[in-house]
Order: C-alpha cells, then sequence, then structure tokens
C-alpha cells in the first residue's frame, strides 16, 4: 500500500513528513514480495511511524520511502534474497501439500464398519443414547429438566435424527484418528472427507436415513439454519 503525505505532523521525535514523498507500509511491502526478514535486512529502520487514528494504543505503522524501496529493489542483493525466499516458499508449498495428501490417503484408507441393526433394536438404542445425552445436559446446565423419549411417542424425523445420532456414536473411534492430526497440515479436509464417508456408509447400511446423512452434509457445508 503506497501512501501519499503532505505536510503532517507525526509521532515526537520522528520530525513531520516530507511534502509530496510517497510511502509504503509493510503490507504494502508484502504484497511486492518483501518479507519481514528482508525489510529488517535491507531497509533497516522505518522512514516514518505513524499512530494508528482508530486504535491509539496500536503499535504504530512503520513506512518506507518509496524511493528507498525502488532503489533497493534495483539491487544485487534483493535479488538473490528474494530468490532465497520464494525457493524456501516453494519447498514449504510442496512439503504442505505431501502431508495434505497423506493425510487425507489416510482417511480413505480407513475402514467404516458401521454396526448392522434390526430396525426395532436400532431405534430402541437410539432413543436410550438421548436419553442419556438429555439426562447429561441436565447435568452441565442448571435448569435443564430431562424429558425422557419413547420409541412409540417420538416423531418419525426426530427419530431419524436419533438413529444417525446413536450410529455417530458407535463410530467416535474414528474421531481418535483426527485427534492424532491435530493441528497437522491437512486435518480440516480429513474431517470433512471423513465425515462425509461416515455418512455415506451409514446410508449404505441403513437407506432409510439417506435423507438425514444428506441434511446434515447439507447443514454442515452450509452452516445451519439460522433461528
Amino acid at each position: 500500500m503506497a501512501i501519499k503525505h503532505g505536510r503532517h505532523q507525526e509521532d515526537p521525535g520522528r520530525g513531520e513528513s516530507p511534502p509530496g514523498h510517497t510511502y509504503l507500509s509493510a503490507a504494502g511491502l508484502r504484497a511486492r514480495g518483501w518479507t519481514p526478514a528482508m525489510m529488517r535486512r535491507l531497509l533497516g529502520e522505518p522512514d516514518l511511524l505513524r499512530t494508528n487514528p482508530v486504535f491509539r494504543s496500536a503499535p504504530r505503522a512503520r513506512l518506507y520511502l518509496v524511493a528507498r524501496v525502488e532503489a533497493a529493489e534495483q539491487g544485487e542483493e534483493f535479488r538473490a534474497v528474494a530468490a532465497a525466499a520464494a525457493r524456501r516458499s516453494a519447498v514449504g508449498r510442496a512439503a504442505a501439500l505431501r502431508r495434505r495428501r497423506e493425510v487425507l490417503a489416510r482417511i480413505a484408507a480407513e475402514p467404516i464398519d458401521v454396526p448392522r441393526l434390526a430396525p426395532d433394536r436400532l431405534a430402541e438404542l437410539a432413543v436410550e443414547h438421548r436419553n442419556r445425552l438429555d439426562a447429561e445436559r441436565a447435568l452441565r446446565r442448571p435448569g435443564h429438566v430431562p424429558d425422557p423419549a419413547t420409541v412409540d411417542g417420538a416423531e418419525p424425523g426426530a427419530l431419524d435424527r436419533w438413529k444417525v445420532d446413536y450410529l455417530r456414536h458407535r463410530l467416535t473411534r474414528y474421531d481418535e484418528i483426527l485427534d492424532e492430526l491435530h493441528g497437522r497440515t491437512g486435518r480440516a479436509a480429513a474431517e470433512e472427507l471423513l465425515r462425509r464417508r461416515i455418512y455415506t456408509a451409514v446410508t449404505k447400511a441403513y437407506p432409510d436415513l439417506a435423507r438425514e446423512c444428506e441434511r446434515r452434509l447439507s447443514e454442515q457445508q452450509c452452516g445451519p439454519p439460522p433461528g
């Protein structure tokens, strides 16, 4: 970002901004390919420090004269340092891409074993799981009163949600895989792939739950509906 200044009083001790001079901020330098290390090495101290007009307690912006920046960019040292930085960046991107591919390959190869249960048994276990979670919620949230459900009294849509919740609970060992990937490149993509594989496996085992699985995938892509 280039910034033009007329006569403008700056921070005490830094003098006035010479009329007609144009400056580049650190963000502007980064857009031109400068790294913080290159700024320190080739430019040294900024030519101007400007106080943030909104947050005066924030660190002052460092501004560099465009003429000085352009002169540095014409030098052999800049070209050598910039080329070395570009090589390091390319190596870093390649390593990150390799790690991401490794993580996704692991998730793609992991078997997804959905328990096959009779419809009545699945409904019974799903309601029991729902009621257990509801009772645990009452322990964590003062004022929450448990409202036990029954298979016969459940709405079909609610029962489908509880069935998928229960089956997802039975597949929690896959969350351990994601925990192992915490902080690693590709974790977000791995989580999405694993989620899709789990709901696809549930749909294959229980075709009547396909709509609920599709709803969850759509909601997780777009975010929950408002309200």
